[in-house]
């Protein structure tokens, strides 16, 4: 069977041998060493002035809205994972969708200056499939009207924007550590500001809001565990093999798969990508069923990813975004991860040309 995705896993001898230093001191949460290790490391490898490790890739987005004191409007994006708008809900905001961009399907920053209203008080935009949203854009739109910016870079770890991290950008950035992801602590995430006194902020949210015995805000339980901190830190090492072997399939896929009616994601020379996921959108929803049901008779499970588009879900008040509604009924996302191997890739793209083939 071939999954969409597969977690990597280092080698169990050396998950072991580090979750021993914790092990030793009987200290397994609560700010550990090896999660002082792991956020050390992780800034220094992003090259971000303040990061700090939580407990997943939603609690980040809902801690940036508080931190932010957002209480109106958020617009964002309809195509991300659901957890882009449950976290503005949770926080009693009101998502404003701004339709996508069909060539890089990320939000259409033509678009957003007409969905802002005096209750608008930030832009979340998510990186979508790792992919760098029009950072400049957004951020002069965000300039030119006190607008607070969040990146949903869920997906974007390792990604950079003219050699910058997309996670340097932004009031906020958030990323997902979980255990689909191109590096991954098991259960985790991160959240990322520039902003000292901001970050200062969060470092409180994280922890119910105190120091010791010094309660000085309102706060959440975020933090991570030193088990996953003892996976991440294992993961890190490995890291730039795993993109790089990413890479290597990412590319296979594209160079047989260009000439075919499908529409691929177009890489620019400003972007250093993660080749963390390869979508393929169809010209139909019915090509797309036609192919996901050769894909799963030999065995292979790609996933629609994302589907459905947010503005639609049954619980809000629909919101038109034609394109983002278009793409979310024809997106594919073909496995791809590290020890896919050649045979698998073999498979993969021969039943994708057999289904272009039949459908000519």
């Amino acid at each position: 069977m071939i999954n969409v995705t597969k977690t990597f896993l280092p080698p169990f001898e050396e998950y072991t041998a580090m979750l021993k230093k914790a092990w030793d001191k009987s200290w397994i949460t609560n700010d550990g060493g090896l999660l002082q290790e792991l956020e050390r490391k992780l800034t220094e490898y992003l090259g971000v002035k303040n990061l700090l490790v939580c407990s997943n890739g939603t609690v980040v987005l809902q801690m940036a809205l508080k931190a932010l004191n957002i209480t109106g409007e958020v617009i964002t994006t309809p195509f991300s994972y659901v957890a882009t708008t449950t976290a503005i809900l949770w926080e009693n905001c009101k998502p404003v969708f701004v339709d996508i961009n069909s060539s890089n399907l990320c939000i259409d920053v033509t678009k957003i200056e007409a969905a802002i209203t005096d209750k608008t008080q930030a832009i979340l935009a998510t990186h979508v499939y790792g992919y760098p949203c029009n950072i400049e854009a957004i951020e002069k739109i965000a300039a030119k009207n006190r607008l607070k910016v969040i990146y949903d870079g869920a997906q974007a770890f390792g990604t950079s924007y003219k050699n910058k991290s997309v996670f340097n950008f932004g009031d906020i950035s958030t990323c997902s550590f979980h255990a689909t992801k191109i590096f991954h602590t098991g259960e985790g995430g991160c959240i990322v500001t520039s902003d000292d006194k901001l970050n200062d902020q969060l470092q409180l949210y994280r922890s119910f809001g105190h120091r010791g015995d010094e309660y000085s805000t309102m706060g959440i339980n975020a933090k991570n565990s030193e088990l996953h901190a003892a996976m991440g830190l294992c993961n890190l090492k490995y890291i730039d093999e795993i993109v790089q072997k990413q890479k290597e399939h990412w590319l296979l896929y594209y160079s047989l798969l260009k000439n075919t009616k499908l529409q691929l994601l177009q890489i620019d020379d400003s972007t250093g990508y993660n080749y963390a996921y390869f979508p393929v959108v169809f010209p139909t929803e019915a090509e797309l069923l036609k192919a996901v049901s050769m894909l799963n008779a030999n065995h292979i499970f790609p996933r629609r990813y994302f589907y459905p588009s947010l503005n639609t879900l049954k619980y809000l008040n629909y919101q038109p975004c034609p394109i983002s509604e278009s793409i979310a009924h024809r997106v594919l996302c073909l496995p791809i991860y590290y020890d896919l191997t050649n045979q698998e890739m073999d498979l993969i793209i021969s039943v994708m040309l057999s289904v272009q083939n039949n459908l000519l």
